[in-house]
């Protein structure tokens, strides 16, 4: 772990993207941290300008709702998967789709590129995982081994390795470089669904899981490192901030969670303008966090400001709003009214 601990979090005006005619399953930033996508229950991929909150596309075509989206790492090409069994890739510079991606017998629940954009990794019900050429669309590989649902993938940040969690409770981390992948690790100790996973730029691996615990692992030695336990119900997605310094969490629940990578404690909850939170990520820079979320009134995506301050620095100063959230006192919970 890192030994630098992170700074006081600030968190300024609630920005509001409402447009979306269903739910927000999924949502990312693109690597320059100027597009915001999101996936939507009503069966179309968005596009937002993260600074305006203007709406750049709405795309359809697939026959289903929306489940996951995935900028590639160049920020040329973006990936979305669907419950029509499909994974659909498309060009960000001219919002068009260069590929429909079939394979899989059900929903598609993932999708993730390698790190160098030329490999994209997909699982899904039917317990099946693939490894697909991106830039002919063409199957690389199957890999079978996951006795239940495949819900989530992440690449390692050095691109030999594959974790994919699942309904069976288990991670798998597949080596890649043999020309046969083999599960040459499982890391078990969630009791419940493995519904997310991310990698730190350090190689760090954290699953969120069902069970409403996340668990931070170092794959290399299958040594768990922390055991996050808070949410209230299941933990639908994490992301690490680009320093690995902070984890933030989305529940099935009215709060994101964030979490001190060193201590394991969390550094704040925030709460009080979600409803369901399904889903949240960091920008690049680490200075935002933007979480999806279900409102039975509106659908919607919160872009929160997360100042790093540190002690000696004043939070900065937001003009209130209609949609404004401020955190409360050091050490107290929740937004003040």
């Amino acid at each position: 772990m890192n030994s630098r601990a992170p700074g006081t979090l600030a968190v300024g005006r609630v920005k509001f993207f409402s447009r979306h005619r269903g739910e927000v399953n999924s949502s990312a930033f693109s690597p320059d941290g100027q597009t915001l996508l999101t996936a939507s229950e009503d069966g179309c991929v968005y596009g937002w300008e993260t600074q305006s909150g203007r709406l750049l596309w709405r795309l359809g075509g697939h026959t289903g709702p929306v489940k996951f989206c995935r900028f590639s790492p160049d920020g040329r090409l973006f990936a979305s998967t669907s419950c029509d069994c499909t994974i659909r890739l498309w060009d960000v510079a001219e919002a068009k789709c260069l590929q429909v991606l079939k394979g899989h017998q059900r929903s598609v629940e993932t999708v993730s590129f390698s790190p160098d954009s030329k490999q994209l990794a997909s699982g899904g019900w039917d317990k099946r995982v693939m490894l697909w050429e991106v830039q002919s669309g063409h199957v690389l590989r199957h890999l079978a081994g996951h006795r239940d649902s495949v819900q989530s993938s992440e690449f390692a940040p050095s691109s030999d390795c594959l974790a994919t969690g699942s309904w069976d409770a288990t991670i798998r981390i597949w080596d890649l470089r043999t020309g046969t992948p083999e599960v040459y690790q499982e890391l078990e100790g969630h009791s419940g669904n493995i519904s997310c996973l991310c990698y730190s730029a350090s190689g760090l691996l954290a699953s969120g899981s069902w069970d409403k615990t996340i668990h931070i692992w170092k794959p290399s030695t299958r040594s768990l490192l922390l055991q996050l336990k808070g949410h209230v119900t299941w933990v639908k997605s994490i992301t690490f901030s680009p320093d690995g310094l902070q984890l933030a969490s989305a529940g099935y629940s009215r709060m994101v969670k964030v979490w001190d990578c060193n201590t394991g404690k969390c550094m704040e909850t925030l709460k009080g303008v979600l409803d369901v939170a399904h889903a949240c990520t960091f920008t690049p820079d680490g200075r935002l966090l933007v979480c999806g979320a279900a409102d039975q009134a509106r659908r919607q995506v919160h872009r929160s400001q997360i100042t790093q301050a540190l002690s000696k620095m004043t939070p900065p100063r937001m003009a209130p709003g209609p949609h404004a959230l401020r955190l409360p006192a050091q050490g107290a919970r929740g937004p003040v009214e």
